[in-house]
């Protein structure tokens, strides 16, 4: 008996695609053959492979989530190419009568289908991604019709069973063949296997059982979320189909750049431009944080590339209390036009200073790698 794919991927059934794929690279690099020799670990990595490949098409998984095993074989490795069979067992019953003369039956009626995941962008500004913000945006889904209560029938009439398949929802094609009968079961196309018929449609949502609507969500986007960060709202999806449940709703956030900050982790980042005399002589500035202004302690003899950390003036931490620091690198700016006051000062300034001296090779790439690793 085929293993549950989620049970492979050791993962619930309501599991993002996020945590589809972060289970499966942990268990492949946990069972692949070229970092366990163990021989049992390659049928394990076979396994999960097989898996990942259903789980993380959406359209696949929905298959399976409905029929099982039954309605991806073929797609994800088992079974034979190329023949559409509901069960290997059926074939089973055609050449000798089953298993044990057990004759398997089809539940017969309309499988509840979960509603699909859907995914939309959100674009917040610096601060809002900072501090957190109250959104309202507008989702485009398939609810449940509320003319027909999702039976896709037209007020005051009922689905009646599909005459086409009996109820069952299938189609079963019996072929002679050398061996005997070989039998292809496929989807019913009049009810696409619901094994319903609907002979009123429903004038709201044309027999679908679902039509589209638009809605109005608030989101709470919390404080400290960064570019690429997903909020989940659960059960804000597309409904599902016959009473199944809906999907969930995955807002990915963008976030715009500041002219003044720059964020590193929770770590904000400022650049500030000093003159040559505060740097030499030391100075006390007040520079913008995110809550409005601080005041640095410049020491006397700062050079540029200097880092200067102010504790816990950076973003909140998401999962945690606290905030990370705000690090003000310096730069030492030289004038380019001066006054003859400022002239004649800075000619008594360099009589009295050291010569120009030519640098040591190492010392100039210990300087030149910490400005590069500023700006990378």
């Amino acid at each position: 008996m085929a293993t549950d794919f989620y049970v492979t991927l050791e993962v619930e059934r309501s599991a993002t695609d996020d945590e589809i794929k972060r289970a499966y690279r942990r268990l492949a690099r946990q069972y692949h053959p070229d970092v366990n020799p163990d021989p049992v670990a390659a049928d394990r990595f076979k396994a999960v492979s097989e898996a990942y490949e259903v789980l993380k098409d959406p359209r696949k998984r929905a298959t399976y989530d409905r029929f099982g095993h039954a309605g991806v074989r073929g797609g994800a490795g088992g079974g034979a190419a190329g023949v559409d069979i509901g069960d290997i067992s059926d074939l089973f019953e055609q050449f000798f009568g089953g298993f044990g003369g057990r004759q398997r039956q089809r539940p017969s009626g309309p499988q509840a289908e979960r509603g699909a995941d859907m995914r939309l962008r959100l674009k917040l500004t610096f601060r809002e991604a900072v501090f957190g913000v109250r959104r309202s945006v507008e989702v485009v889904r398939r609810e449940t019709c509320e003319g027909c209560d999702g039976s896709g029938a037209a007020p005051g009439t009922e689905p009646t069973t599909c005459p086409h398949c009996s109820g069952t929802g299938q189609v079963r094609h019996v072929q002679q063949s050398m061996l005997g009968q070989l039998v292809n079961v496929r989807t019913c196309a009049e009810c696409e296997g619901t094994g319903l018929y609907v002979e009123t449609p429903c004038p709201d949502c044309r027999g679908r059982g679902r039509s589209q609507r638009t809605r109005a969500l608030e989101i709470d986007v919390p404080a400290g979320v960064d570019k690429g960060t997903q909020v989940r709202l659960t059960g804000e999806g597309e409904h599902g189909r016959h009473g199944g449940p809906p999907g969930d709703l995955f807002i990915v956030l963008d976030v715009e750049a500041d002219p003044t900050f720059q964020r590193d982790g929770d770590d904000v980042l400022l650049d500030l431009r000093i003159n040559p005399a505060d740097a030499a002589l030391g100075a006390e500035i007040e520079v913008p944080t995110l809550d409005g202004t601080a005041t640095v302690h410049l020491p006397a003899g700062t050079q540029t590339g200097d880092n200067l950390r102010i504790p816990g003036e950076g973003v909140p931490h998401l999962r945690r209390t606290g905030r990370g620091d705000q690090v003000v690198t310096v730069f030492v700016k030289t004038p380019d036009k001066l006054t003859r006051e400022q002239r004649d000062l800075l000619e008594q300034l360099r009589s009295t200073l050291p010569r120009a001296e030519v640098v040591e090779r190492g010392a100039r790439s210990r300087f030149w790698d910490r400005v590069k690793e500023r700006f990378s």
